[in-house]
């Protein structure tokens, strides 16, 4: 059953309002490459995590690219008075971790894509543990949606959400004002993939294809070179 993949003019509105003056008053915008975001279509939106303020900022950043960012929020998010509800009407998907629902974000998540919806997601699964904020070993949830829906993975870096909320802390540092940078990859080419039984190996391979894709826009960004081998959490 479709759906739809804009929240309702209300919700869209207040958002708005309450999200791009924030964001405008927080940090000074340095964005590149927004045109190579599709502007109709079923698109998965693939980007490093390093804050719990850049999918505020980076959804931001989609906005004026003309997407409504789809976002995977945790599940606990939902059961929030009030943030809930936002969340909710905003079309976020819940993330449901550890349980025997853990697949049905992906089917959601298929779902808004065949609906022609941009989906945001961190294929990380949770802000970077790597010492030096460089992309972690990806999880393969937005490979396995991507080969078996056939939606184009658009890889986004950014940098500087980190310095404005840095992980672990609840207080922003708002002095002196910090720049979000932002710049759009070419579609991941996952081609070589197609047709192939969902293996776990296939989808680490494509994984690991759209985090390198993801960690070479950083490292442009950043001006600096990556590792040659990603963190791994798993391996600690």
């Amino acid at each position: 059953m479709s759906g739809p993949t804009r929240p309702s003019r209300f919700w869209e509105t207040l958002a708005v309002v309450v999200v791009k003056p924030l964001s405008r008053l927080l940090v000074k915008r340095d964005w590149r490459r927004g045109d190579r975001i599709p502007r109709t279509g079923g698109v998965i939106i693939a980007a490093n995590h390093l804050s719990w303020a850049d999918p505020v900022l980076l959804s931001h950043f989609l906005y004026n690219n003309g997407r409504w960012p789809v976002i995977l929020a945790k599940s606990a998010l939902f059961k929030v008075p009030l943030l809930g509800r936002a969340v909710s009407e905003l079309l976020a998907i819940p993330v449901y971790r550890g349980s025997s629902e853990a697949a049905r974000s992906l089917q959601v998540s298929a779902q808004r894509l065949k609906d022609g919806g941009a989906i945001l997601f961190y294929p990380e699964g949770t802000c970077t543990r790597d010492p030096d904020l460089w992309p972690m070993v990806g999880k393969t949830g937005a490979a396995r949606l991507a080969l078996e829906s056939g939606a184009q993975v658009i890889p986004v870096a950014h940098w500087g959400a980190h310095e404005l909320l840095p992980y672990g802390e609840k207080k922003p540092r708002l002095f002196p004002r910090k720049t979000f940078r932002v710049t759009v990859g070419p579609p991941v080419d996952l081609s070589k993939y197609a047709g192939m039984p969902p293996h776990a190996s296939v989808l680490r391979d494509a994984t690991a294809d759209i985090m390198a894709a993801i960690t070479a826009q950083l490292a442009e960004l950043r001006g600096e070179q990556a590792p040659e081998t990603p963190y791994d959490p798993a391996g600690r």
